[in-house]
């Protein structure tokens, strides 16, 4: 009997609360921001891990109403606010929420918010590196009202390992900049680090010139370093590198080869690898002229 109680209790405490399973969208949101998170965490004394759970949370990995129409990723209401505004409703309905002409607007508030008011003052005695006493903190100090609240941030900091970035010492200054940006319609263009260099990938109806405004590079020189004309049309996933691509893969890739798939050219494999065209005929003792077929093995290094 003491069994079945037990397996009933298992069955129903699994499908209530569950297991947190990874969400790719959490992910990039993290790879996104954790260099703004760190930035804050050095600036005011809040752990990098808290500021980045805080805001998948909250904005659900920016994909909320809020963080769409107003960069609001904390969920932070209008209290005292004197910006800009946006309603929706919460705990009661059309209630009043801030809203950021940037992503990075939206980090700083959030760090601010918690470091002037007395209410949070007791978490800033914690140490950065004690994500628990900061997320029951945050819960105990009226930040939410989900009676899970603390769980929650806790469940994503160790599945997605956000606690490493209480540890760091430095941070990519270029990332953390980027979230100053404005987006030209609808929300910015993830960017990823690769190969010592910084890429995304295109939206359908992407031109060199829109994406350039975005990121403030003119569309005639991100061409240059993609190795294109500034008038080639991009289709959607294609790669654009923000700065001038390198002779070579990284070190991790000095023994290993790339076996050509179908569909693909010396071209598709150069941005793969954010590696210029000519080097990687050079590396492979190949000219311009000279064809690659299904199967062939290319040294990238």
């Amino acid at each position: 009997m003491k069994n079945h109680v037990l397996l009933l209790f298992l069955i129903i405490h699994s499908a209530v609360y569950g297991q947190m399973k990874w969400n790719s969208a959490y992910q990039q949101y993290i790879d996104q921001y954790k260099d703004l998170a760190i930035e804050q965490m050095k600036r005011y004394g809040i752990p990098a891990s808290i500021t980045l759970a805080q805001g998948v949370f909250e904005s659900g990995a920016g994909r909320s109403a809020l963080a769409k129409n107003g960069n609001n990723h904390f969920g932070i209401k209008c209290h005292g606010w004197q910006g800009r505004k946006q309603y929706a409703d919460d705990d009661a309905r059309n209630e009043c929420f801030r809203a950021y002409e940037t992503v990075y607007d939206s980090f700083e508030d959030h760090s601010r918010f918690l470091a002037n008011s007395k209410r949070y003052s007791p978490l800033f005695r914690l140490k950065t590196t004690d994500y628990h006493g900061w997320a029951r903190g945050l819960k105990e100090c009226g930040y939410a009202t989900n009676p899970r609240y603390a769980d929650k941030l806790i469940d994503l900091i160790e599945l997605y390992k956000l606690n490493k970035y209480d540890h760091a010492r430095s941070y990519d200054h270029f990332m953390a900049s980027k979230s100053k940006d404005k987006a030209i319609v609808g929300q910015l263009h993830p960017i990823y680090k690769f190969n010592e260099n910084y890429f995304l990938k295109a939206r359908s109806g992407d031109t060199f010139v829109t994406i350039g405004k975005e990121v403030g590079i003119s569309g005639h020189r991100l061409a240059k370093y993609n190795e294109r004309s500034f008038n080639d049309r991009l289709v959607e996933g294609d790669i654009v590198y923000l700065k001038k691509k390198a002779k070579r893969a990284p070190k991790n890739y000095k023994d290993r080869l790339h076996y050509v798939r179908a569909g693909e050219s010396m071209y598709s494999i150069s941005q793969l690898y954010g590696i210029r065209l000519k080097y990687l005929y050079k590396l492979n003792n190949m000219r311009p002229d000279d064809n690659i077929t299904v199967g062939d093995g290319l040294r990238l290094r």
